[in-house]
């Protein structure tokens, strides 16, 4: 079998082992489960999903008029959408503490249902995912650093540089720059900038942990 993308399918099923291991890293301290850490495993979780769904989609699935193409790319851009769901949730939590807004979970899980009809049934382009996902970025950057302000503690300002650096991977992936056409192009550039935004995010999701278990 060929594999059509081999670095950036290599590199994107590394980040799916990276997300799985943190997620059962996480998982070993469920003994201190609070909304905070159970949404911080989602994040995990469906971000390796999608990692995983994403490599598959560059290295096996080639024809993109093909029905099984749009399949695996619907459900890229639908675990993309999770993704933002989860980090929008935290941002809530690390706003509000023990005063979780539940109007506000009910308005993120209706924009996500929205958010996969119109994947599934009007546009399935890579905007409307970026439109869905980019807000809720910013709104946990925001949430990190407003936290660091209040509680001056560097593992929340880990997670902050973190997501600081998903926005310079985004940048280099939309620029195309690459340092080698098949095995460092903009998306490899982009997976390896992920992992190391990943484990900031971890050491982030792990101290917050470790606090509210005190």
């Amino acid at each position: 079998m060929t594999i059509t993308e081999p670095g950036v399918t290599l590199t994107d099923y590394g980040l799916a082992i990276e997300c799985a291991v943190i997620t059962y890293l996480l998982l070993q301290q469920r003994s201190h489960s609070t909304a905070l850490f159970r949404w911080f495993v989602v994040f995990f979780c469906v971000l390796g999903l999608s990692a995983f769904i994403g490599g598959t989609s560059h290295g096996f699935v080639n024809d993109e008029s093909s029905p099984f193409y749009t399949l695996v790319w619907n459900l890229t851009l639908i675990s993309l959408g999770a993704v933002a769901v989860s980090a929008y949730m935290i941002s809530s939590i690390l706003f509000a503490r023990e005063h979780s807004n539940k109007r506000f979970s009910r308005y993120i899980v209706g924009a996500f249902i929205v958010y996969c009809g119109v994947i599934i049934l009007v546009n399935n382009t890579l905007l409307i995912a970026i439109t869905f996902y980019l807000p809720a970025t910013a709104s946990m950057l925001a949430a990190l650093l407003w936290t660091f302000y209040k509680r001056r503690q560097l593992f929340i300002l880990s997670g902050a540089v973190g997501l600081l650096l998903t926005f310079i991977a985004a940048g280099i992936q939309q620029s195309g720059y690459s340092l080698h056409p098949l095995w460092f192009n903009h998306n490899v550039i982009y997976h390896v900038l992920m992992a190391i935004a990943i484990m900031l995010l971890f050491y982030t999701a792990r101290g917050f942990i470790a606090m509210e278990s005190r």
